[in-house]
């Protein structure tokens, strides 16, 4: 179905034939943006390059059936996420306080969208239309899958799936199951029949069986109240999310049985540039300019600042960190994009006419992982016992780094790409590991925009190894490494870390030795963040459980609120309205030799610039 504008339909005007039904309506908690970066953009994209009509209601009016209805019934069906990220992550910060700014909606304006956003559409939804076929998808759905702790109410919920009433949830990247669902509605198969399509689960009676092995991960009416129960069903769940040897796993409802078919394969080199080629505006749909006034010389949707002259150029992270719901949604195998569909986007991006000459980022997950973490994991699935990094790198790993380099300098060659920047997380140590040090220096020469972001989270190994990080001496010799090329090239540059406090596994005596270790670096970081137990993480798991899921040992969990404003508080120790904090948890852990220390009169740094003395020309 034809539209009278390069955007999709939003309104039942924006159709030439209006009274032809489209074949799939896309209801999302986001704004609207046909861009790569946003998950509504690529489904709809491509199932428009399938032959389906898509049309888009972003951020409808929760509050009666007007919003949900503007386009009318579906010939196939509904397609629900709750946007990029989580509702409730979008809505509250760590301690459960409403945020004042959400950079998915029009200039940053909160309540467009409903807490448990899936949830709520989809049950609008049957209001309005009983039977039509829904399937929900995106991070939200993703990740609650299966009963899963929420943090907002500290229970376990049950899986979305159960509480949305929707017919068939897609996990992880969607672009496969989404085709093949498409295509069996289209024949005239009943969507209660699509049982078997991988990276999907469905609900069933109790006495349904798969085909094929299958796995019990356990009864939601023990997991809601065992935490023992949890933890081991969380581990099967995490382990059973390969593509190659993943079983079907079942989780118990009363008399229904929720079944997660084994994962779908990830898209290879040249689905992923099929996808990546889609012909997306690159633009928010122009619907949110109009009356803005004063506000149109800025986006009217934030989050596209960030995005819009960036390019993603893999999935994927065999890193795994356990606070990090990468490896329970995009899985731990790495996969990109060729080179020429890269500079393929790049040349669109150096076409459009607000372009400056600067390319934001070519990154991803993980901006310098290019291919899966060794051969063996293409053939035999990844490792189920150990990760890849850490806590110490695996003998098979692949390290090379000259792929990408040679991604970059392709781009660089561009006419009119001034400069090519590399904003997203560069994982250190994998490219501490590599021993040619071509691609790190021309990072620091070329590909800085005054700041590298880093992730150190932390430096007690005891806490790093709970996190499923490395060692904080590899962090060491990554600073140092990095400092000495900034003065080989004259650059007067910043390493911005991230730093968590709270995280399981963190005791006082850990948060102390951090602060001990930021103030003899002269640094005070100008941001840090608590932990925050968001659903399908490890991290999150052990938590709520106080075990660690893969080892069974108890670990130890700062959980009141007292004491995550004290391990906040250390790591900002510079401020005067965190000494009284500080000096009290120097106290209760017996530490009051620090007391003068901590209380001495020099200023702090607000970030990790160093002096360089530039060469002269």
């Amino acid at each position: 179905m034809k539209t009278n504008n390069r955007f999709l339909p939003i309104t039942k005007q924006d159709l030439l034939s209006p009274e032809t039904p489209l074949d799939f309506i896309f209801v999302s908690g986001d704004a609207y943006v046909d861009h790569p970066s946003f998950g509504t953009a690529i489904i709809s994209r491509l199932l428009e390059s399938l032959g389906y009509s898509v049309g888009i209601i972003a951020q409808p009016d929760w509050r009666n059936t007007a919003d949900i209805t503007r386009l009318g019934k579906p010939r196939l069906g509904f397609l629900v996420s709750s946007g990029n990220i989580d509702s409730m992550v979008a809505h509250y910060t760590v301690s459960k306080k409403k945020r004042n700014y959400d950079y998915y909606s029009p200039n940053g304006k909160m309540g467009l969208r409903p807490d448990r956003a899936v949830i709520v559409y989809c049950n609008l939804i049957r209001q309005c239309y009983g039977d039509v076929p829904i399937i929900i998808g995106g991070l939200e759905s993703s990740l609650r899958r299966f009963a899963h702790y929420d943090y907002w109410d500290n229970k376990v919920r049950r899986s979305i799936l159960v509480d949305s009433r929707a017919d068939i949830l897609i996990y992880g990247m969607g672009e496969k199951a989404v085709e093949n669902i498409a295509k069996l509605l289209n024949m005239g198969v009943a969507v209660k029949k699509l049982r078997n399509i991988k990276g999907t689960a469905i609900l069933c009676e109790r006495d349904y069986l798969p085909k094929g092995e299958y796995i019990i991960c356990g009864d939601y009416n023990l997991l809601k109240q065992d935490k023992k129960a949890y933890a081991r069903a969380f581990k099967i769940q995490y382990e059973e999310n390969d593509y190659i040897y993943g079983k079907t796993v079942l989780e118990y409802y009363d008399n229904k049985v929720l079944v997660q078919n084994p994962p779908m394969p990830p898209l290879e080199e040249k689905e992923l540039d099929k996808v990546y080629a889609l012909p997306f505006t690159r633009e928010y749909h122009p619907v949110y300019d109009m009356g803005r006034g004063e506000l149109s010389s800025t986006p009217a949707i934030p989050a596209i600042s960030e995005v819009k002259f960036s390019i993603t150029h893999n999935r994927g992270c065999f890193g795994a960190c356990n606070f990090c719901a990468l490896a329970f949604h995009q899985g731990r195998s790495v996969r990109s994009r060729s080179i020429k569909s890269v500079v393929r986007e790049a040349e669109i991006i150096s076409q459009m006419p607000d372009f400056k000459g600067y390319i934001h980022d070519i990154g991803g997950p993980t901006a310098n992982f290019r291919k899966p973490s060794c051969e063996k994991q293409l053939k035999d699935g990844v490792c189920k016992n150990r990760r890849c990094l850490a806590p110490k790198p695996c003998k098979n790993l692949y390290i090379d780094h000259s792929e990408y380099q040679k991604l970059i300098e392709e781009v660089e060659k561009i006419q009119g790409v001034k400069k090519v920047f590399i904003r997203s997380g560069i994982r250190y140590d994998y490219l501490m590991l590599d021993k040619n040090r071509d691609f790190f220096d021309k990072l620091v020469r070329d590909n800085i925009s005054g700041q590298l972001k880093v992730a150190p989270e932390h430096i007690s190994d005891n806490v790093l190894k709970v996190m499923g990080k490395a060692g904080n001496y590899i962090y060491e010799n990554f600073c140092a490494e990095y400092f000495n090329l900034c003065r080989k090239h004259g650059k007067e540059q910043y390493l911005v870390p991230y730093l968590m406090s709270s995280h399981p596994g963190g005791t006082l005596n850990d948060a102390i030795d951090l602060a001990v270790y930021l103030k003899s670096k002269n640094y005070s970081p100008e941001q840090v963040q608590d932990f925050y137990p968001t659903p399908g993480t490890s991290s999150t798991c052990m938590f709520y459980t106080g075990i660690d899921p893969f080892t069974g040992k108890k670990i130890y969990i700062p959980e009141t609120y007292e004491e995550k404003r004290i391990q906040r508080a250390l790591l900002q120790s510079g401020r005067p309205e965190n000494r009284e904090l500080v000096c009290r948890a120097l106290k209760s852990t017996g530490r009051e030799d620090l007391m003068s220390f901590f209380c001495g009169k020099k200023k702090h740094r607000q970030d990790s610039r160093r002096p360089v003395k530039k060469k002269n020309k």
